[in-house]
């Protein structure tokens, strides 16, 4: 391999060495450029963010991702008691989904039913993972694995938690004494609500109206938001729960002790109110580019439940029925993202997929609020609008009407699943090139540096391999990349800063060339600093 830094200047070295020399060392020269042509020494100064020398820089900003499912082994691991080395060899696996299709974050359930993929004091381990409720320590740390490798790829890791949440209704149900040895509700029965009481599905529950509850719950989170390198704590739609059979949530004792005159609705919506104020407050103060984000049920109220604010739907009133004023967590700025289920499709009577993005799309305005809308991929190939395989292609392409900033697609084992070749479809159409996730809340720092010294190898394949220094207050790096008829310098690359030392990239480009590189650092808010010195290769 040969590292290009400056131009070859044989009259320099004539100075120097014999003429003779210099004529044996120029042929040699002449045949290595022959196999392996050298970078141009950058004749431009670094650039302002968004130009490449003389030439722009182009880049897509839209987050897209996946989720993957622990609980049940929906996703991962495929069953309980895998080996370290065939988990971790699964878990590559999706990632490697992830990057063929151009996804650039995951959100894995870390914490699914009360029981926990990381070593803590908060929660046993998961049964979904060991194969068993005794706690028994599988000897690695799941998600400090995952955590990294997703890094190595430049993909978000959002730490996905089901807070209220204390036992599955495959494993211990709603019977304290099944719980691992060490499971809190163990020690604080006092905290634990089942629903429904009368009912194979039973589950335990913490009670979210006992502020010592909701604190063990917060701190549970902070533990892991201190300890590993996650970029976002993620919830979905479990609060209190849905109804089921008519049953009633038996907190009649919490809500006389702490319900201070306000109505039982007004109440517990007040309790889901205050885990998220609080939990989105605390994690900005531990990590301030650690994102808070949640995914509640697509309807927040219909026209019937509020003539002025609702939606034109007629289904379930989250904030009627299971206590969630997500509207109120848009318009108070108490998350950085909100993730709306849209799980039904275009023209739905009762709900309508392009109803309900243009009203959550009206509820994000005048906020700093993230708007992402996570897609039914699991209902690919149902009978009815699902049996088209454009019905997401038809949902993204609305989008692009609204101020949407990515989409999450449930789940990862109906990503890969690919029904219908519905998945092949939408990636063509909206996920063909690569796109960065979008700018979260500035942090109270510059924008990084521009990254110095870039230079290239390319080896006898005609492979161009980036290389340079860290740049100041880069987490990770975007790659640019012209070709001699193209006027803009488009996004080909992507790199986490997760080694101290030189950074590089490889590209395989098409063509001889020659082509034009840049490259820029993206902080921890993935706002971008200035641009490199452009470099120019024949490949």
């Amino acid at each position: 391999m040969i590292r290009h830094r400056r131009p070859f200047d044989p009259l320099a070295l004539a100075a120097v060495i014999s003429v003779s020399a210099v004529a044996v060392l120029i042929s040699l020269v002449a045949v290595i450029l022959v196999q392996r042509a050298p970078a141009s020494e950058p004749a431009a100064a670094p650039g302002p963010s968004g130009m490449c020398g003389t030439v722009p820089t182009h880049e897509v900003r839209d987050l897209r991702g996946m989720t993957i499912t622990t609980v049940r082994n929906t996703d991962w691991p495929s069953k309980p008691g895998l080996t370290e080395d065939q988990a971790k060899a699964e878990f590559i696996g999706w990632l490697d989904l992830a990057v063929a299709q151009h996804h650039n974050a995951i959100f894995v359930q870390v914490k699914p039913s009360g029981d926990a993929f990381f070593p803590t004091d908060y929660a046993p381990w998961s049964e979904w993972l060991t194969g068993n409720r005794d706690n028994v320590d599988p000897g690695w740390d799941p998600l400090a694995f995952m955590v990294s490798e997703a890094h190595k790829r430049n993909i978000q890791f959002h730490a996905w938690f089901m807070p209220y949440f204390g036992s599955s209704t495959e494993g211990a149900g709603g019977d304290i004494s099944k719980l691992a040895p060490n499971h809190p509700l163990r020690q604080h029965p006092d905290w634990a609500v089942v629903y429904p009481a009368n009912h194979s599905g039973s589950r335990l529950w913490y009670n979210p109206g006992i502020p010592e509850a909701r604190t063990f719950i917060e701190d549970s989170i902070l533990d892991v938001v201190s300890r590993y390198d996650i970029d976002g704590v993620f919830f979905d739609d479990y609060f209190y729960p849905y109804p089921t059979g008519g049953e009633k949530f038996n907190d009649a004792a919490t809500y006389a002790k702490y319900g201070d005159g306000q109505s039982l609705a007004d109440w517990r919506r007040s309790n889901v109110d205050a885990l998220v104020r609080e939990l989105g407050e605390r994690v900005k103060q531990v990590k301030p580019w650690v994102t808070f984000g949640i995914s509640p049920f697509g309807i927040w109220r219909n026209l019937s439940n509020d003539l002025e604010n609702g939606s034109d739907t007629h289904g379930l009133s989250s904030y009627d029925e299971i206590y969630v004023d997500s509207r109120k967590w848009v318009r108070e700025q108490w998350v950085d993202f909100i993730m709306p289920q849209l799980y039904w499709q275009i023209g739905n009577p009762p709900a309508d997929y392009a109803k309900l993005v243009a009203w959550w799309s009206k509820q994000v305005e005048g906020t700093d609020v993230k708007l992402y809308i996570a897609h039914a991929d699991d209902r690919i190939g149902e009978s009815g609008a699902w049996s088209n395989p454009a019905e997401i292609d038809k949902q993204l392409t609305l989008d692009e009407k609204y101020p949407v900033s990515g989409s999450v697609h449930f789940t990862a084992s109906d990503v890969r699943a690919d029904r219908l070749g519905a998945v092949t479809r939408y990636r063509k159409d909206h996920y063909a090139s690569l796109a960065l996730p979008p700018v979260m809340a500035p942090l109270d720092s510059p924008p990084p540096a521009a990254p110095a010294d870039l230079w290239s190898t390319v080896d006898s394949s005609g492979a161009v391999t980036l290389h340079w220094r860290p740049a100041d207050g880069a987490m990770a790096y975007a790659v640019f990349r012209y070709g001699p008829s193209e006027k803009t310098a488009q996004l080909v690359g992507e790199v986490r800063a997760t080694d101290p030392g030189e950074l590089q990239w490889t590209d395989t480009p098409a063509s001889p060339g020659p082509y034009g590189y840049c490259v820029s650092g993206l902080d921890r808010s993935w706002t971008e600093g200035a641009t490199s010195s452009p470099t120019t290769v024949t490949a």
